[in-house]
């Protein structure tokens, strides 16, 4: 029995992962030969290794957790975790502030953690949207189509302005909360944070391409000789990537079609993450436009709807039923997928409104 759990969990936890494999061989046999693999995609996934490790780091730092607690502390705590988590996912990407901020709200003495819960994961996703380096599909969509950092920002900050107002609205509908005993005193920062400060402007450059993206690799070293914490990162995650990268090129030879319209793309990407995920889902199309505007929206609004739609969507929610319990899970889901649709079709028309 224990065996058959042991998959069964396995399957649960690293089901996109099979996906990919999957979809990966499938293709190859089908196309008869393995896909190319560029030098950017290479690039996108050192990139992300290094990303992945800073924040490790700082998780293990304790960094995150201060910082959390500094921004609970005093009145109107549903408002300040809500833009702190927006604020967060811009630099540690969406799914490491919901690991940090989820807990945190957890902890509260409040009626309606389910709601602060939801609003949380809402806050990361359309946070996380404004950065190249804020998830995954983001830094990808950046790197590949060789965007100006401020292009890239100004393309989707319609998005990311809108629902800043309309969640930090939201947190009207909390209950006022009264904040458990979580001091910053008892929270003991390693000095581990600091050298990950000056790592993180590191990958941040590379991001930008002041530095050669090669350079981000200096927090691998640091992390061998220094913290091997920081070298429990999801490596499935980077596995996956790389899989997706493979089978978008072989889905390019396979089919040789492009997208013309920008609203198609748009509402294919947008709806393909309601499935596979918008990271795939950013893959995947982009061997078929070179609409990245109507790309970025699209896997930005998938990221709304179902649990699927983005890995933080997961994460929010495996944090909130394990602390509540499974009798809670159908409640929670039905409100999670209720306030997540509600906010892609606004998500939606906000992108024929503006139409970048």
């Amino acid at each position: 029995m224990k065996p058959a759990g042991g998959i069964y969990d396995f399957i649960l936890r690293e089901w996109l992962l099979l996906v990919a494999a999957a979809g990966f061989t499938l293709t190859s046999v089908y196309a008869g030969h393995l896909p190319a693999v560029s030098g950017a995609e290479i690039e996108i996934l050192v990139l992300l290794l290094a990303l992945f490790m800073v924040v490790k780091g700082w998780e293990g730092s304790s960094f995150l957790d201060y910082l959390a607690a500094t921004l609970e502390r005093g009145g109107q705590a549903a408002l300040r975790l809500v833009i702190a988590t927006f604020l967060l996912s811009m630099f540690v990407t969406n799914d490491a502030a919901l690991v940090v901020m989820v807990p945190l709200a957890l902890a509260l003495d409040i009626r309606r953690q389910d709601l602060l819960v939801i609003l949380l994961a809402l806050a990361a996703n359309a946070g996380s949207a404004l950065t190249p380096v804020g998830n995954p599909q983001n830094l990808f969509i950046y790197w590949y189509y060789g965007i100006a950092p401020g292009r890239f920002m100004a393309a989707i900050a319609p998005f990311t302005v809108v629902f800043l107002v309309l969640l930090s609205l939201a947190t009207l509908l909390v209950p006022a909360v009264r904040p458990a005993a979580v001091r910053r005193d008892r929270i003991k920062v390693d000095r581990t944070a600091y050298a990950y400060g000056i790592l993180l402007v590191v990958v941040l450059l590379a991001v930008l391409r002041v530095l050669p993206a090669w350079s981000a690799l200096m927090v691998v070293p640091y992390g061998l000789l220094f913290d091997r914490r920081s070298l429990r990162i999801d490596f499935a995650l980077l596995l996956t990537l790389a899989l997706f990268f493979g089978l978008a090129d072989n889905l390019k030879s396979l089919f040789m079609s492009e997208m013309g319209r920008q609203e198609h793309v748009f509402l294919f990407s947008a709806l393909a993450s309601q499935v596979m995920s918008n990271v795939p889902a950013a893959l995947i199309f982009s061997r078929f436009t070179d609409q990245w505007q109507a790309l970025l929206w699209g896997v930005s609004v998938g990221g709304f709807g179902s649990l699927f739609g983005s890995v933080a969507n997961l994460i929010a929610y495996k944090l909130y039923v394990s602390h509540v319990g499974m009798k809670k899970s159908v409640p929670f889901a039905a409100r999670f997928l209720a306030a997540g649709y509600a906010a892609f079709f606004i998500g939606a028309g906000l992108y024929f409104i503006v139409r970048p």
